[in-house]
């Protein structure tokens, strides 16, 4: 049976970079296509990037040149190295590989972290 189980995401700021692991259990990652979607509450499944048998890539338009999908034969893996993130990149994270085998899905959030202010205290140099 085919599993897919995604790992590495979670929270960064702007700027940042993140690995997301696909481990593929039940075939070999070097000759099936695997690819990584992402998703957004309200919106379609989209491709994010894909590696084919032949080691070549495929990447949406939004992620070139800051997106990097790799697969490691050893590990059964595939990677998907993350730079630059931005707050549009926050979405589900899908690994995903043909016919139907999906993984269950991992969180990716861009953020800045809060600001915390004070209430503020008088100081008053006098003579």
């Amino acid at each position: 049976q085919v599993q897919l189980v995604e790992s590495g995401g979670g929270l960064v700021q702007p700027g940042g970079s993140l690995r997301l692991s696909c481990l593929v259990s039940g075939r070999s990652a070097m000759i099936w296509p695997v690819a990584w979607y992402r998703q957004t509450p309200g919106n379609e499944r989209e491709l994010v990037a894909q590696i084919y048998t032949s080691g070549n890539t495929k990447y949406a338009d939004p992620v070139k040149d800051r997106f990097f999908i790799s697969r490691d034969r050893a590990l059964n893996t595939v990677f998907l190295q993350m730079n630059s993130l931005a707050p549009e990149d926050t979405a589900t994270y899908y690994c995903h590989t043909p016919p139907t085998y999906w993984g269950r899905g991992m969180q990716v959030t861009v953020s800045a972290p809060p600001t915390y202010w004070g209430r503020g205290m008088q100081v008053t140099a006098s003579a």
